[in-house]
């Protein structure tokens, strides 16, 4: 929702204005709607799912817990913020016309928009000076770009996020206007634009103009060391390697060459480059929009413009899972182990309860032992790992 009004109510918020805006979303046509939450529900749809399966691949597998990896959560988590608190709450918006969700949803949800905007921006610029300094001072690399250092880096960004957005709590409140005999309800805000209009252009340097250049320098830097200069391994970065990678990738020897020292650099590399072109892409449409709006006296308000610039954002927060999946090799060998285990886990688990049924349904003639060990033999045949650490994933995965 409040994307959407960083985008309208760039304007002061007068009744008759108010009153213009809610008629204008009023008379919105059934194809908008329609077009509007079915291409919301698709998007935030694909978005969950793949930034879930992100995070679960990460956390369930130890291989796969590298500092990259740590930073790649950070944003898989915030992307589920964005898609949950600004995608979903704006289908209801479109079917309603209405805020339906009161004042302490307008505060919570507006709240939380922001904060995984700016910690996805913020975790875009950790890994991309992560992967500057791993190229670029790979000695240095060893004992600065660790999984600890990650974590701890981690709860900065969303600390530190989480106390520059609670502004927003004290800049909002439920207003109310009536149209056609119906009274409307909006989450707007409770100050005048001079007020808040400085926090957008805050906003826009420090999550988008600032993060995009330092990105921009920074992989000029690496592709200079990665792709225009040969790359000469030393015995800490196999070591580096023999731990699990950049990526996590399960290694099946214990030598590398430079070669694929180098070629598994540049897959990384060009990965999160892709990450980060889409960003500075997607978010486009909607910084544009706001600073074009904030110098005009009647903003623009185009319902297809604005569903167009929100579609955008929602697909930034949805296409990292796709990108992980088609440009890293060991994102996509993990995403298709999860695949293959759990199938493995429910073909397996079938065949336990048909043998099971079975056994139930024969005469016991002998002592309630008998029965016992009966069932234990079932369970060893069908289960060989303890059925007490079945709770465990790892001890799942290790099955598959």
């Amino acid at each position: 929702m409040q994307l959407q009004l960083a985008m309208e109510n760039l304007s002061s918020h007068h009744e008759e204005q108010l009153n213009e805006s809610f008629g204008n979303r009023t008379e919105q046509s059934r194809e908008y709607r329609v077009a509007s939450v079915a291409l919301i529900l698709l998007v935030c749809g694909v978005g969950i799912v793949g930034n879930v399966l992100v995070v679960f691949v990460v956390l369930s597998t130890k291989h796969m817990r590298t500092p990259t990896n740590c930073y790649l959560v950070s944003l898989a988590v915030a992307d589920l913020v964005v898609l949950i608190a600004a995608g979903l709450p704006n289908i209801t918006n479109t079917i309603y016309g209405s805020w339906v969700y009161g004042y302490t949803g307008c505060l919570t949800i507006t709240y939380l928009q922001y904060l995984g905007v700016n910690v996805s921006s913020c975790s875009i610029t950790a890994f991309t000076i992560e992967r500057y300094i791993a190229i670029c001072h790979p000695m240095k690399a060893q004992f600065i770009c660790t999984t600890s250092r990650a974590k701890k880096i981690i709860l900065l960004v969303w600390t530190s996020t989480s106390l520059y957005c609670m502004m927003w709590l004290f800049l909002l409140d439920i207003k109310h206007t009536s149209y056609k005999g119906m009274t409307v309800v909006v989450c707007d805000y409770k100050v005048s634009r001079k007020f808040y209009l400085p926090i957008y252009f805050l906003d826009f340097f420090l999550f988008y103009i600032a993060p995009l250049v330092l990105a921009t320098v920074l992989y000029w830097m690496i592709s200079r060391i990665l792709f225009l200069n040969p790359i000469h391994t030393d015995p800490t970065e196999s070591n580096k390697h023999q731990r699990g990678g950049s990526m996590g990738h399960q290694q099946t020897s214990d030598t590398f060459t430079p070669n694929s020292t180098a070629t598994s650099r540049k897959q990384v590399t060009r990965m999160l480059a892709v990450v980060v072109i889409l960003f500075a892409l997607l978010w486009m449409p909607y910084r544009t929009l706001v600073v074009i709006n904030s110098f005009l006296s009647q903003p623009f308000t185009n319902p297809w413009i604005l569903l167009f610039c929100r579609v955008c954002i929602y697909l930034n927060s949805a296409v990292n899972p796709i990108i992980y999946n088609l440009m890293s090799q060991k994102f996509r060998a993990a995403f298709r182990k999860l695949y293959t285990c759990e199938a493995k886990l429910s073909e397996k688990q079938a065949s336990y309860d048909v043998a099971l049924n079975n056994s139930l349904k024969e005469p016991s003639h002998g002592s309630p032992d008998h029965f016992n060990t009966e069932l234990e033999d079932i369970t060893d045949q069908f289960l060989p790992y303890n059925i007490s650490s079945a709770a465990s994933p790892k001890v799942v995965f290790s099955q598959a």
